[in-house]
């Protein structure tokens, strides 16, 4: 199954409690974590959800 890297990239500061939650969700706990998950469209829509903190390194 194909794996996918994903790192935080800004703080959480001001965010929504929603956007920690999906955060949290996907296992970052910083600015410059990265974790590598499996890529399912649930993961997908997480990542949409909260695009402007996360980003998807190839």
């Amino acid at each position: 199954m194909a794996t996918i890297k994903i790192r935080q990239k800004r703080s959480l500061i001001g965010k929504p409690e929603s956007h920690r939650r999906i955060v949290k969700a996907l296992g970052l706990h910083r600015i410059g974590h990265v974790v590598e998950t499996t890529d399912t469209p649930q993961i997908r829509g997480m990542i949409n959800k909260v695009q402007h903190i996360v980003e998807v390194i190839d």
